[in-house]
């Protein structure tokens, strides 16, 4: 028995060496944490990749606004109970914030007002946000490739035209698809890797193929912010953690530091997936941006934020990084049911932040039009 066992361990042991030895090579992490970032849900992945800190400097206080009840939704196709609505999109935290007070705020599973939670693609919007300001300032133009920017990349291909605009509009042609994977065999796909990658600019060194010709075919594609925040990097001198926290986060007095994860310490930003922060602080930058106080974006990049440029999946309206699914409607919009709505004409902000499985991934228009009532329901 005790030589079985040995002989067991030992197999083991060899197979761990070898899993070692392949993510060493493919830039993962070792394999026991790439299978815990595998398997957990969104709202524990924060903690699982190293992360540079964005930090805040807390304003002016939420002003609580008259306490609203949401009785009923129609959900699915009938009209039924809202907590079924929030039970049925496993919800950690909604809130809604009408003329600038808060209105409605509930969190479940633990967490709280100061829990920090993920918004996966959403960090795309923060990210457009810093793009905008260094357009603003002259320091780039649209019109500039990736590759003038930063040469080390060039590919000699069409790769070598992908412009600033057709990073922003997910028009670049770059063909790493957002296939995202369900289950262990799934990781072998390239979103998976970037998005466990210890060293981004391997990955993108060893994904530069193109599948079209750059302005020729919107697709939504997360390389395309990885690249934006690539270019934020090289031309601030900072992470983009620091140039955020200095140009976003500290503008809108954010309660709480949020956090960015990385490649690894002092690394990349992984601009395209992994901005963490509370509840209220999203909704901050969501009021910031619908109101224009504070300014975070300047009048012309506001309206490049809210004009679509491409239409993407549901048909939705896209560009700059932000999503258009109704007319007047901005919406930051993150895998696992991460939502920032901005509803201008009704000056509301709805906050929603979800541990929702990948294969619920295609949910969104369902879920948005849910927002929406509640949004138009004052």
């Amino acid at each position: 028995m005790l030589t079985l066992i040995r002989k067991i361990l030992i197999v083991v042991f060899v197979l761990y060496l070898g899993l070692f030895g392949l993510t060493k090579a493919i830039r993962y992490p070792e394999p026991i944490a790439a299978i815990k970032l595998g398997l957990a849900p969104a709202s524990k992945t924060p903690d699982l990749m190293p992360a540079h800190i964005i930090s805040s400097t807390p304003g002016a206080p939420w002003q609580q606004g008259i306490s609203e009840e949401i009785n009923q939704v129609k959900w699915n196709g009938k009209t039924q109970d809202f907590e079924n609505f929030l039970n049925d999109t496993n919800t950690n935290a909604f809130l809604v914030i009408r003329g600038g007070k808060i209105t409605y705020e509930r969190y479940w599973n633990g967490k709280s007002v100061s829990t920090v939670l993920p918004s996966y693609s959403v960090a795309k919007t923060m990210t457009s946000l810093v793009i905008g300001q260094l357009i603003d300032e002259g320091k780039i133009k649209e019109s500039d490739t990736f590759v003038s920017i930063l040469p080390q990349f060039k590919a000699d291909t069409s790769f070598d035209k992908v412009t600033i605009k057709d990073l922003l509009d997910m028009n670049s042609g770059i063909g790493v698809s957002d296939n995202y994977p369900t289950g262990p065999s799934g990781w072998g796909v390239a979103i998976a890797q970037m998005y466990a990658s210890t060293d981004i600019d391997w990955f993108l060194m060893h994904n530069r193929t193109m599948t079209e010709e750059p302005g020729t075919f919107p697709e939504y594609r997360s390389v395309n912010t990885q690249m934006l925040g690539l270019i934020v990097q090289k031309i601030t001198g900072q992470g983009l953690a620091d140039a955020f926290s200095k140009r976003i986060w500290q503008k809108v007095g954010a309660d709480y530091n949020a956090t960015w994860n990385v490649d690894k310490v002092g690394g990349h930003e992984k601009a395209f997936c992994c901005f963490n922060a509370t509840a209220r602080d999203y909704a901050r930058v969501g009021l910031a941006l619908m109101s224009g106080t504070p300014s975070i974006a300047s009048t012309s990049w506001k309206a490049r934020l809210s004009t679509p440029a491409v239409t993407l999946d549901y048909g939705w309206g896209y560009g700059a990084q932000m999503w258009h699914p109704y007319a007047g409607i901005n919406l930051m919009l993150g895998l696992h049911g991460q939502y920032i709505y901005q509803d201008a004409l009704h000056d509301t902000v709805i906050v929603k932040l979800s541990d929702m499985p990948t294969s619920a991934d295609g949910m969104s228009s369902k879920v948005a039009a849910v927002l929406r009532q509640i949004s138009e329901k004052h």
